[in-house]
């Protein structure tokens, strides 16, 4: 495990690490900390691409348990057919294939964390058996009669709703209260407003490294765009997206706006726009910006963009001359006697 300095927290199990500062994600951290050595079944929700199996791997291997095996299975990945006796495992001659005697993987994480990511898709009868091993803390292969002891910490996830689920009969209500016995709810990105820019400079460095470029630098409004940006993805999305634009700025070694990708920039022209790290340039373009954006907002109206923005209407007419701002339309508001 390892932590970060004063501008941050994280933790790493493996090659994992958690890192953030905002009161959403050090709660996270706190919560993670005081179940690290408990064997109290945890759950972790959260949207996609938060970062739910992290914290699992985060639990496990700061913990007691890190001696141990973690072992991690999407339920919403495998049928329900293949995924019992993957889990449970089975007596060979149990069905056609089974040739030998098959330990399943919780099994396998004994003395460890099973890890079982979108537990919401598990089927009514394989929530019957996920049930018998939190109760009883045993298991029985497909095929035999006897049960088999097994000694796991077991920590579920999803991004269902579980509540809704249960109430429209889809999940057993007493195979959700087991697994919610401790609950940790991780933040999306867009609620972590404090973590991104410490993400954005983690990645950027970590990924640079992995590629051979170590010294890349991004321009202001490429960092502009990036930090206004809503992240519906999750960290998974900024990710993807710092590796992206790592590999297309090529040997030059600056992210440009052209860089980023079409969800982010939908409206960039064929012909990029120059960019600088000159502050007055850089400043004149966000302000270009920044009034473009607004007045499209308001279709063109300048009364109504001005209240918007906190100008006078003079002052707003001033600027749009200033930066040579035109606008489509004549509106009643368009002229200042």
């Amino acid at each position: 495990m390892s932590e970060s300095n004063g501008n941050g927290h994280g933790q790493a199990g493996g090659d994992i690490v958690l890192l953030g500062r905002s009161d959403a994600f050090l709660h996270v951290l706190d919560l993670i900390d005081r179940l690290k050595d408990l064997d109290t079944p945890v759950f972790i929700s959260g949207e996609s691409g938060t970062g739910k199996e992290i914290i699992a791997r985060a639990i496990h291997f700061r913990g007691l348990r890190s001696r141990g095996r973690f072992v991690a299975v999407n339920g919403g990945a495998i049928p329900d057919n293949l995924l019992e006796s993957e889990l449970f495992g089975y007596a060979r001659g149990s069905f056609t294939g089974a040739l030998r005697d098959k330990p399943g993987l919780i099994e396998e994480a004994g003395g460890g964390t099973f890890f079982l990511d979108e537990v919401g898709d598990l089927g009514y009868p394989l929530q019957a058996k996920l049930l018998r091993v939190l109760q009883e803390h045993e298991i029985r292969r497909i095929g035999e009669t006897r049960n088999r002891p097994v000694d796991v910490r077991f920590i579920s996830a999803t991004n269902k709703n579980l509540d809704r689920e249960v109430g429209l009969g889809r999940f057993r209500e007493d195979l959700y209260y087991r697994l919610r016995i401790v609950t940790i709810d991780v933040p999306p990105l867009r609620e972590r407003r404090d973590d991104l820019e410490l993400l954005l400079h983690h990645f950027i460095v970590r990924y640079g490294e992995e590629i051979g470029r170590p010294r890349v630098y991004f321009t202001p409004r490429v960092m502009e765009t990036l930090l206004a940006y809503p992240w519906p993805g999750n960290v998974r999305e900024l990710q993807n997206e710092i590796q992206r634009c790592l590999i297309l700025c090529g040997n030059e070694g600056i992210v440009r706006v052209e860089h980023l990708s079409p969800r982010l920039n939908p409206g960039r022209p064929s012909v990029p726009a120059p960019e600088t790290f000159n502050f007055f340039e850089a400043k004149a373009d966000f302000v270009r910006r920044f009034l473009g954006q607004a007045l499209r907002r308001h279709e063109n109206n300048k009364a109504r963009t001005a209240e918007e923005i906190g100008l006078s209407r003079q002052a707003l007419f001033k600027l749009l001359k200033k930066h040579r701002i035109e606008t489509p339309g004549v509106h009643e508001d368009s002229e200042i006697n």
